[in-house]
């Protein structure tokens, strides 16, 4: 079902204004320069799977993509291993604990369960093929630029400040090794997983990022092929089960899309064959979801008429 242009653009700035007025919230302040960007910011932007863009807010605002960045290294893992690998290797199924836990890896004989979570992100980054940590990281910042169809780059602040306040996700890489789910060397790979969650994006291209997963891996805008058809469906499950984190469930009950957040204040949805959405805004809840994001992204969908569940 194709929507009316004007359509889209009365929904996407509806949902900006209303989200203008949510209150509460705060921005990730044990990640120093997440804490420094200005609370204010808000964009929503939609591309949909023909390649049409449309743009609200601080669309064109440069932040830092973080945990959605998971979305992009599970793809390469699929793209190289295969759907049954991942499943046996790290996992297809929800912690349902947060993020970075290490009692969810304890409770499960060190299997991650899901790529979504750091655990399996960086199981994830070990798996793939690669000589050395340059290179494994300029394959992952590759597959990124080619989902988002325009240059991103590294922002050396914000990947000085997390790898410096990395320790915790450090330990989480050494479990990970003892329990034979690490496939390369454990800082290496901790490493590289935080590089890639330092890159800048903005709302527009992560929009585009998205619309490439509605669009069956073919990056609309380039009209390139970026991924393997048969490898998205696996994509979106993993989204749908461990993309908001611990409001995973929720979010499938009231909007019914798979969807994936990151601290830096982005959220993605994604209408298969239809469109990618993307929001984003600094303050997050207690989940670790932005607040006005998420209510962004699910206002655009029901304007709309989107769910996979209606």
């Amino acid at each position: 079902m194709q929507q009316d242009p004007q359509v889209i653009r009365q929904a996407i700035g509806q949902a900006l204004q209303e989200s203008l007025s949510l209150q509460g919230g705060k921005n990730a302040d044990y990640i120093p320069f997440l804490a420094q960007v200005p609370s204010h910011l808000s964009a929503v932007a939609v591309v949909t799977a023909e390649g049409a863009v449309y743009q609200a807010g601080d669309s064109s605002y440069p932040f830092a993509i973080e945990s959605i960045s998971k979305v992009s290294t599970l793809a390469l893992a699929l793209e190289e291993a295969g759907p049954a690998a991942i499943k046996e290797k790290i996992g297809a199924d929800p912690t349902g604990l947060p993020f970075n836990s290490v009692i969810a890896l304890e409770l499960h004989s060190g299997k991650p369960l899901s790529p979504l979570v750091n655990a399996g992100a960086m199981s994830a980054v070990s798996l793939l093929k690669a000589n050395d940590a340059e290179q494994r990281w300029q394959r992952i910042l590759h597959l990124q630029q080619q989902m988002a169809g325009s240059a991103l780059a590294l922002s050396e602040e914000v990947n000085q400040s997390e790898q410096s306040t990395n320790f915790h996700n450090r330990g989480i890489a050494w479990l990970l090794y003892s329990a034979g789910y690490m496939y390369c060397d454990p800082m290496e790979a901790c490493e590289v997983y935080t590089r890639q969650c330092s890159v800048l994006i903005n709302t527009t291209q992560l929009a585009t990022f998205a619309a490439t997963l509605a669009a069956r891996g073919m990056n609309p805008l380039t009209r390139q092929q970026v991924l393997r058809k048969d490898n998205v469906p696996c994509i979106l499950a993993e989204m749908t089960m461990e993309g908001m984190y611990g409001a995973s469930g929720d979010w499938a009950y009231s909007v019914g899309l798979p969807a994936k957040s990151g601290v830096g204040g982005g959220v993605i949805a994604v209408v298969p064959g239809v469109m990618g959405i993307a929001a984003f805004s600094p303050p997050l809840d207690n989940e670790g979801n932005s607040v006005r994001a998420q209510a962004m992204v699910a206002s655009v969908a029901s304007q709309l008429g989107y769910s996979l569940y209606r």
